[in-house]
């Protein structure tokens, strides 16, 4: 009788012990999942950093003045020819 309860008593901890390495196991799946997308996110805003910075640079020269006068106030150079296509 007493044997018995032993290896009860055994193969409950056996079974306790795979059960928590399962949960665990789970856990750390989850875990690696949630740390790639914040890997993800990460890269992506320095992406988007980057570009920003870029686009700060240029924001100074002529070149992006003259397009922004153009294309958003729809503004042109004294003398200019200005073609309107009217197909669109």
């Amino acid at each position: 009788m007493n044997k018995i309860i032993k290896r009860l008593i055994f193969l409950g901890l056996i079974i306790y012990a795979i059960y928590i390495f399962i949960a665990q196991q789970k856990m750390l799946n989850s875990y690696a999942v949630e740390k790639n997308e914040y890997t993800n996110q990460i890269i992506n805003a320095e992406e988007e950093k980057a570009e920003l910075s870029n686009s700060l640079q240029g924001i100074n020269s002529t070149d992006y003045i003259e397009d922004a006068a153009r294309n958003k106030l729809d503004m042109y150079l004294p003398n200019e020819r200005v073609y309107i296509d009217i197909t669109k």
